[in-house]
């Protein structure tokens, strides 16, 4: 099953060049344009195949492929859990569970949302690829969005901090900050000598959190988070920053798996613009068992 844009030539758009109507009429770029020119059936009129400098002529449809004949991801298809909360030809929104990382990697071969996501599409009929518009670390919950195709994926990736896509986190922190709603904003860069931890740095990378209090948890509070910036753990690196850090964040904080196996970090609500249709998309998941359970 594959996924085709249409157009029908109006009589002003008659004799305008494949090329011109598939970037300024369908809103297609020019790296999505030079990988389907050349597929066989890449860009069609009236279901004959033509190239990008093809005029075609008024009451022609035009129609473009848009998804992946052949897989560059390299990513295994393997079974495994998917809770979908929407999904139609060119998106699929998931609430991704807690130590779950998103893209195969050392010790994660065939155990990740990626090779869930294509396993999900094979069974579907579906010849997408895996194309995640942003990430999730590992131990975060919640709300994800990732395109079935490159062009939807490009769309998506251009909203990002834009306020036409909008990400709230939900997180427990350690103690309650003071003011109860504020903006973080100190540069994040990687910690010397480690792989992994991220830090504080006058020289670092531009980073802004936007936080507020939710409700006090006896000696912790929620908290809503909204980034302005997208760097590598940029909540837990802030959130510890102003001295709260998340309740269970091993690397930030204070690991007590007595309490929570991972950082109290979850993505609660997602919206962005359609790809395609331009229309605003919404969703929202509650807090996960483990989170909920730390206001006992």
């Amino acid at each position: 099953m594959s996924r085709r844009l249409e157009l029908t030539v109006t009589p002003e758009l008659a004799g305008v060049k494949v090329d011109t109507l598939l970037r300024k009429r369908m809103g297609l770029s020019g790296t999505v344009v030079k990988r389907i020119k050349w597929l066989e059936d890449g860009i069609l009129a009236d279901g004959a195949r033509v190239y990008t400098d093809f005029r075609p002529a008024a009451g022609q449809v035009l129609s473009v492929r848009l998804d992946d004949p052949d897989r560059r991801s390299g990513i295994l298809p393997a079974p495994g859990p998917l809770d979908i909360v929407y999904e139609d030809l060119d998106v699929i929104v998931l609430n991704k569970a807690p130590g779950v990382s998103v893209h195969p990697g050392p010790g994660h071969f065939d155990d990740t949302l990626g090779n869930f996501l294509l396993y999900h599409y094979d069974e579907e009929g579906e010849t997408a690829d895996f194309h995640p518009v942003h990430r999730l670390d590992r131990g975060t919950s919640g709300l994800m969005v990732a395109a079935k195709h490159p062009h939807a994926q490009e769309v998506l990736k251009n909203q990002l901090h834009t306020d036409a896509f909008r990400r709230v986190y939900l997180a427990v922190c350690e103690g309650v900050p003071e003011p109860p709603a504020g903006v973080i904003d100190a540069p994040l860069g990687p910690r010397p000598g480690s792989l992994m931890e991220q830090m504080v740095r006058p020289d670092g990378k531009s980073a802004r959190t936007r936080y507020g209090v939710l409700r006090r948890w006896g000696d912790r509070a929620l908290v809503s988070l909204e980034l302005e910036t997208g760097r590598t753990h940029q909540i837990r690196v802030h959130m510890a920053h102003i001295g709260h850090p998340l309740t269970g964040d091993f690397l930030y904080g204070t690991e007590d798996r007595s309490l929570i196996s991972r950082p109290a970090l979850h993505s609660g609500y997602l919206s962005f613009l359609h790809p395609i249709t331009k229309e605003k998309q919404q969703f929202a998941v509650p807090l996960p068992q483990d989170m909920a359970g730390l206001k006992l």
